[in-house]
């Protein structure tokens, strides 16, 4: 009864840390990507954004990856450029809210 649970306890540790190195790959591989869609400043801006709203960061993070996946980035990113997406995203996401009387 013992050993079982000790095996279980090492097989639940082992699959933890499988995940925690899959989910450090994938961090390491985004942030590789985001280096080279970005220009410096923007780095710094979505650095800050993340600071504030992590999932928000995020969210940008997959989108300008696709962006640059499927061809339709031709350069980096500058800042100005993010603004303007940015911009686009909070307008977007202000479109939806509902009120309640």
């Amino acid at each position: 009864m013992r050993k079982r649970k000790m095996l279980e306890l090492q097989a639940r540790l082992q699959e933890q840390q499988r995940q925690a190195e899959i989910r450090k790959q994938y961090e390491i591989q985004k942030r590789a990507a985001i280096q080279q869609i970005l220009a410096p400043e923007a780095r710094s801006r979505l650095a800050n954004i993340r600071a504030v709203k992590p999932e928000f960061a995020e969210q940008i993070e997959i989108q300008l990856i696709q962006l640059a996946q499927s061809g339709r980035l031709r350069s980096k990113i500058t800042d100005s450029q993010l603004k303007e997406i940015l911009a686009k995203l909070q307008a977007r996401k202000r479109e939806f809210k509902i009120r309640r009387a």
